[in-house]
């Protein structure tokens, strides 16, 4: 890379490790960078004590990967053309984090975000910058701006506003200021009263500022692009005397529009401390009226007032443009520049279709809701487990003979016994050493036609015949005849003269509290038909569940057609995988509390067939 000019700290080649992962203000100087039409982007890495790995971010419309490092000497082992570091460490690690950019042998200029750095590390800071001949902006500084070129961190705030201010290319002013804040006020006074901004500094508002006006000032003097240069200063501090100095010896030949800010600090009646740590008169010579007398007697342009600051600007200008000194840089059109979708999307500018709909649940404003209803109200109100159920699966708030009987249900279906298929599976899993996720997963694998998915069975089965007006006779003889086992009917050891009491329960509560019980009633005759043949043919549990559901569904007002729209979309499994998630759980907890070991299958349960030799195929 081609050695800059000492004058010049930043150019359209310069490129900055930023120390500290500040999203939103790397995003604003690779925009910058856009804007300016920069070959490459202007952020080399960053220093992320916390995390490394990459930082995704918009190049233009594209995106693109910053690198991201623990510590600063990774960052300049891997980055040595960067000799920029943005610094926004907090004021406690400003001091540790900069001496060390200092001492990098390719880091020339640091900028230090944080105020309250304490001064007397400051000053440390200062010391060994000037004895390696490097600079520091800053402490408490937004930072700086090369138009056209880099800038740092946040400075001159929002895309709109620095193409508002002409910053995407250079114009023939350089400015100094002790304040971030007005530094942008700076941009746009330069910017609509002359050709723009060539270079602008914030220098901090701390006592000791890392560079000086003076600093800039003589930077700004050496650099034939620069053509005339505007000082904004402030009360407190003898800074700006420097500046006057430098004019008495005519070491300052460009036209100097200087101003110094706080004079209605007279007024008051005692020393008043401004926004900064060094904006307070502690002497006479600190006051910005008698800076800026001083500045004025020295030779520097000064208005009557800051309204004047601008026309002062203006009238400068216009002279150096008349007597031939300036030639106004011709406006750029800058490229156009994208649209954060999130803003564009807050200003409701844009539209795009959605590839999710949720209408159950919104979790994007100051309360998560659940079908509209905030999740405070939830709990004030008690909507209770089947509340919940009733808003996310079938988004009514339900009555609570519903609720109840959906509570009922989980209670019911939590656990069968460590024998069944889920179960079973579920503890193997477990003693293999399985988390429980995937343990749970296991379990609920099983869950189908032959387990637990008789709930689903029995609902589709009893309502195909119900809903088309045939009687449970014609029912029973259908499916003998095509050779198809009724779903829900039937038990292995339960029967009519030792009866489930889980069915019992249920049944006895559909009929206390539902208005429709058509499905229930329906399969409670058929249960007569196939008990006269064997009486175990009863309805059992998965059955009961099964009729029951589509019962509480007619009697919450859906239609039979809708009922059996839940049905054919196989939702009924999902309270047995609910209720039956809590079991599951449970033994899995089981087999990690007891510490079991790996299972194998005894080899005397195993019948083992195996012959004496394989068939041969010829």
């Amino acid at each position: 890379m081609t050695k800059k000019p000492d004058y010049i700290l930043f150019d359209r080649d310069t490129t900055s490790i930023v120390f500290g992962y500040q999203q939103n203000a790397i995003q604003r100087m690779l925009d910058f960078d856009y804007a300016c039409r920069r070959e490459k982007p202007s952020v080399a890495c960053i220093v992320n004590p916390t995390r490394e790995g990459y930082h995704k971010c918009f190049w233009g419309t594209k995106e693109i990967l910053l690198p991201m490092y623990r510590t600063l000497k990774e960052a300049v082992e891997n980055h040595p053309d960067a000799d920029v570091m943005v610094n926004f460490a907090s004021f406690r690690s400003a001091y540790p984090t900069t001496k060390e950019a200092l001492e990098t042998d390719t880091i020339r200029t640091v900028a230090i975000i944080a105020e309250g750095v304490p001064e007397r590390r400051t000053r440390e800071l200062i010391k060994i910058a000037r004895e390696k001949k490097k600079w520091i902006i800053g402490p408490a500084t937004v930072g700086g701006i090369a138009a056209g070129a880099f800038k740092i961190g946040n400075t001159a705030g929002t895309l709109d506003n620095i193409i508002t201010s002409r910053l995407h290319r250079p114009g023939s002013v350089a400015y100094v200021s002790k304040s971030g804040g007005l530094s942008n006020e700076l941009n746009n006074i330069i910017a609509r009263n002359t050709d723009g901004v060539y270079e602008g500094i914030a220098i901090g508002g701390d006592r000791y500022p890392g560079s000086t006006f003076i600093d800039h000032i003589m930077r700004y003097e050496k650099n034939p692009e620069i053509k005339m240069i505007v000082m904004l200063g402030e009360v407190g501090g003898t800074d700006e005397y420097a500046v006057v100095d430098a004019l008495k010896n005519g070491e300052i030949k460009k036209p100097l529009v200087a101003w110094c800010i706080g004079t209605c600090s007279k007024v008051f009646p005692a020393e008043v401390q401004f926004g900064h740590a060094g904006a307070r008169a502690g002497a006479e010579k600190e006051t910005a009226d008698a800076k800026n007398k001083a500045l004025r007697e020295a030779g520097a342009i000064v208005p009557d007032s800051f309204e004047d600051f601008d026309k002062k600007i203006k009238e400068t200008y216009e002279k150096l443009v008349k007597e031939g000194k300036l030639i106004p840089k011709p406006d750029v059109e800058p490229p156009k520049i994208p649209i954060d979708y999130k803003i564009a999307l807050k200003e409701g500018i844009i539209r795009k279709p959605t590839e999710f709909i949720s209408t159950i649940s919104d979790d994007r404003g100051e309360e998560l809701r659940y079908c509209g209803v905030p999740i405070s109200k939830i709990f004030e109100e008690k909507y209770g487990l089947g509340g919940v159920i009733g808003l996310l699966w079938f988004k009514k708030k339900l009555p609570k003979w519903a609720t109840d009987f959906l509570e009922m249900i989980i209670l019911v279906t939590a656990d069968h016994g460590p024998a069944v298929s889920g179960a079973h599976n579920a503890i193997v899993a477990a003693r293999a050493g399985k988390d429980l996720v995937s343990s749970l997963a296991s379990g609920l694998l099983t869950i189908g036609p032959r387990f637990g998915g008789a709930v689903q069975g029995a609902a589709d089965h009893f309502t195909t015949y119900l809903y088309a007006g045939k009687t449970p006779e014609f029912m029973v003889k259908d499916m003998k005849s095509k050779n198809v086992n009724i779903q829900g009917i039937g038990h292995r050891v339960k029967s009519v003269t030792n009866p489930d009491v889980r069915v019992e329960i249920i049944k006895n509560y559909v009929k206390k509290h539902f208005p429709v019980t058509e499905t229930l009633d329906y399969a409670l005759e058929v249960e007569k038909l196939t008990t006269a043949k064997r009486n175990n043919l009863i309805l059992n549990v998965d059955g009961c569940i099964g009729v029951s559901i589509c019962d509480m569904l007619r009697s919450i007002g859906y239609s039979r057609e809708e009922v059996r729209e839940f049905i054919d979309l196989g939702i009924l499994n999902a309270f047995f995988v609910l209720g039956r998630s809590i079991g599951l759980i449970g033994h899995i907890i089981d087999q990690k509390r007891l510490k079991t070991r790996l299972y194998r299958h005894p080899w005397d349960d195993i019948l083992y067939m195996m012959p004496d030799k394989p068939e041969e195929v010829r």
